[in-house]
C-alpha cells in the first residue's frame, strides 16, 4: 500500500501580503513569532482545502500570520490545554464542553456541520446500507471487519460514542485500530475492504481511490458539528488572544460562511454554515 502521508503534510505556500501560513502534522507548533497565530485543526478541514479557501481571506483581512497544525480533535485541546496554540477548530461536542468547564477556553462557538458516513464494500455483507448506525453497528460487530482510527480524533470519539450506544466497547474479532489519520485510515479500511466511519468532506476528498461506498443516509447520530474555541490567555503570556478572537468572530462573519456554503468537491457542498452574520 503506497503511503499517501506526502498528501497530508504538505506544506502551503507562502502568502501574499506579509502572511504566511505554515502546517504541520505532527502536532508540534511551528516555529516563528510569537505574534502569529497558532490554528490546531482537525484534518478534516485542512484535508478538504476548506482551510486553503478561508485562512488566506482571515490573513488579508486582518493582516496577520497563521500557522496551521492539523492533527486529531483530542489532540487539538491537548494544545489548547497547555496553552501551545492560541485557538482551535474541533468536532467533538462532549470534549469541548469539558474542555471550556475546565476552564481551558474563553469562547466557543459552533460554525458549520455536516454528517459522518460509515463506508463499506459495495455488496455489502452486513446488509447496513440505509440502517440507523446503531443498527448497522451491530450487524458489523464480531462478524465483519471494522478500520477504527483509533487516535482519539472526532471522528474516533464518534463511533465509540456509536459502540456505547449499543451498551458495548468496540468488538475484538476483525477490529483493526490504525493509530493514523483519515486518509490512511481510508487507505487501510481499502485494501482491507473492511467498514470505516470517517467524515464526507475527507471521503470526497479521497473517493476516487476508493472502491468503498457510502452506506448510511444523513442521521442525527451522524451529525458532525465543528466549532472554534479560543483559548484562555491565563495559559501564559504567548497566548495571541486577539488575532484568535479575530479569526473566531471572522469564522461566522458572512464572508466566511458563504465560503463554506459554498465550498464544493465533485460539486456537492461539504459543510453547511450554522451562524451567518452579516458584518
Amino acid at each position: 500500500m503506497r503511503c499517501s502521508s506526502c498528501l497530508l503534510l504538505a506544506v502551503l505556500s507562502l502568502l501574499s501580503g506579509g502572511c504566511s501560513e505554515q502546517t504541520t502534522g505532527t502536532g508540534q507548533p511551528a516555529t516563528g513569532s510569537s505574534h502569529q497565530l497558532r490554528l490546531a485543526t482537525t484534518t478534516s478541514t485542512r484535508d478538504s482545502g476548506l482551510l486553503d479557501e478561508l485562512i488566506p481571506k482571515f490573513q488579508a483581512k486582518y493582516n496577520c500570520q497563521v500557522t496551521v497544525i492539523a492533527v486529531g480533535t483530542g489532540a487539538a485541546l491537548k494544545l489548547g490545554q497547555r496553552g501551545e496554540v492560541d485557538v482551535l477548530i474541533v468536532h467533538a461536542p462532549a470534549a469541548e464542553q469539558a474542555f471550556m468547564r475546565a476552564g481551558h477556553g474563553v469562547t466557543h462557538q459552533p460554525f458549520m456541520e455536516n454528517y459522518f458516513v460509515i463506508l463499506g464494500p459495495a455488496h455489502d455483507p452486513a446488509n447496513i446500507k440505509d440502517k440507523p448506525p446503531t443498527e448497522a453497528f451491530q450487524r458489523i460487530a464480531n462478524r465483519y471487519g471494522f478500520a477504527s482510527r483509533g487516535d482519539d480524533s472526532g471522528t474516533h470519539k464518534k463511533e465509540l460514542g456509536l459502540w456505547k450506544a449499543l451498551g458495548s466497547k468496540p468488538p475484538t474479532m476483525n477490529y483493526l485500530e490504525t493509530g493514523q489519520g483519515m486518509a490512511n485510515t481510508l487507505l487501510i479500511a481499502e485494501e482491507k475492504q473492511a467498514y470505516v466511519l470517517t467524515d464526507r468532506a475527507t471521503y470526497l476528498r479521497f473517493n476516487e481511490r476508493l472502491t468503498l461506498v457510502p452506506l448510511t443516509s444523513p442521521h442525527p447520530a451522524l451529525k458532525n458539528r465543528y466549532s472554534v474555541i479560543t483559548v484562555a490567555p491565563t495559559k501564559n503570556d504567548m497566548i495571541n488572544q486577539r488575532q484568535a478572537t479575530q479569526l473566531a468572530e471572522f469564522l461566522v462573519m458572512s464572508e466566511a460562511q458563504k465560503t463554506i456554503s459554498e465550498y464544493k468537491i465533485q460539486n456537492q457542498i461539504l459543510f453547511s454554515p450554522l451562524t451567518p452574520r452579516t458584518k
